[in-house]
């Protein structure tokens, strides 16, 4: 009634129901069983620019479509619209009269035979430039964002390799492996590192964990490292070196604190060796004895980069023949399985039953049975480095 009055108002004609289909917003095509073209409307001849003798009774749908497009249409649009006689939002490329191609979405129903009419396929066409070109833009942007996670993974492995030295200084006479495994999958920096060198008169062995992850934590994490290789130059005692290092920390006003491990490695004359550490809020190291024995070495002291006043102290034991010292990260103790943590009762029993094997072999049996604990993903990088005295 109201289109009626419209177009008294207006002086126009009534659109018929032919007016409308021709110049749908979309584009209607009819086609037979066999896909050859029976109907089509100006708003398809519109988009496609074929006149309508070049299409009716003369195409079959699949003609119009590139040659993926086609197999896409025999092997999935077809059967589908068989089986349920109806298939919509197929997405396909059209070949146009002038030889380019026009994205469109197919939408079809299919209309059963009848007495007096035949069996028909009425597809509707929608232009999807737009759409098409979104989702390019969005599968482009998801290649984007997948390059750019395989750039920070592949930096975070390069950060966290230059906190972990290639191998540790041969020791005549003790036998020495690290090993390092970074959380979950190992696509952020972690803050564990750790360190050994030759000094004047013996080797320093550096230890630590830095508070957090991601950039921050790489960058307190080299500063550590830089910063303990140049501190023995003031004073080479373990407890002075870590409080050179907090001292360092609290300078440069950075908002990460750290626990840390420095221990110095004597050897006298007679080939036997001498073990001073420190500890700066870190787990004290664990000594195997030749006997089979295990006790803790270290007293506790204070975390790092927290305080302006320290509390660390320097013990000292002397190793023999057999002998085997672990220094470890609290990703090994604190790795949350689905009994509760790891914890120091589970690392004894694993470094006793690999205390036989060489250094590597008893780093290597630590680090597996603490991330086998956690189902193959530690919640917390672990470091790890072992000092065998060789029977």
């Amino acid at each position: 009634m109201a289109a009626r009055d419209d177009a008294r108002v207006t002086g126009e004609a009534p659109e018929t129901l032919e007016d409308l289909y021709e110049d749908a917003p979309c584009g209607y095509l009819s086609t037979r069983g066999d896909g050859m073209i029976i109907r089509v409307n100006r708003t398809m001849l519109t988009l496609t620019g074929y006149r309508r003798q070049d299409l009716v009774g003369r195409v079959r749908i699949h003609d119009l479509l590139a040659v993926g497009d086609r197999i896409l249409y025999e092997t999935h649009f077809a059967p589908l619209l068989a089986l349920q006689a109806g298939v919509k939002e197929i997405a396909v490329d059209l070949r146009c009269a002038d030889g380019n191609r026009v994205p469109v979405l197919l939408n079809a129903v299919m209309k059963e035979q009848t007495p007096t009419r035949p069996e028909e396929i009425w597809i509707g066409v929608v232009a999807a430039g737009d759409r098409r070109g979104y989702e390019r833009e969005l599968l482009q942007a998801r290649h984007r964002a997948e390059e750019s996670q395989r750039r920070a993974v592949e930096l975070a492995r390069t950060l966290q390799e230059s906190f972990i030295p290639p191998e540790l200084p041969r020791i005549p006479g003790m036998d020495v492996a690290g090993m390092y495994r970074p959380a979950g999958r190992g696509d952020e920096v972690g803050g564990d590192f750790y360190d050994m060198h030759e000094v004047v008169d013996g080797w320093a062995l550096a230890l630590g964990d830095v508070c957090g992850k991601g950039v921050q934590a790489a960058v307190v994490t080299s500063l550590a490292r830089y910063t303990i290789r140049a501190a023995p130059l003031r004073d080479s005692r373990p407890s002075a070196i870590l409080a050179t290092l907090n001292e360092v920390l609290l300078k440069e006003r950075t908002d990460r604190f750290l626990t840390a491990v420095y221990a110095q490695v004597h050897q006298d004359a007679r080939d036997r060796f001498r073990l001073t550490l420190s500890l700066g809020g870190h787990p004290p190291a664990v000594h195997l004895s030749g006997e089979g024995l295990i006790s803790m070495i270290g007293h506790p002291g204070t975390v790092l980069g927290v305080l302006d006043s320290v509390e660390l102290h320097d013990v000292t034991v002397d190793l023999a023949r057999g002998d085997v010292v672990v220094f470890y990260t609290d990703g090994v103790v604190e790795g949350r399985g689905p009994t509760g943590f790891f914890g120091e009762e589970r690392m004894g029993r694993a470094l006793s039953d690999a205390r036989d094997a060489d250094a590597a072999g008893i780093a290597g049996r630590l680090v597996d049975e603490v991330v086998a604990f956690q189902s193959g993903m530690p919640s917390d990088d672990i470091a790890v480095v072992v000092l065998k005295i060789p029977e």
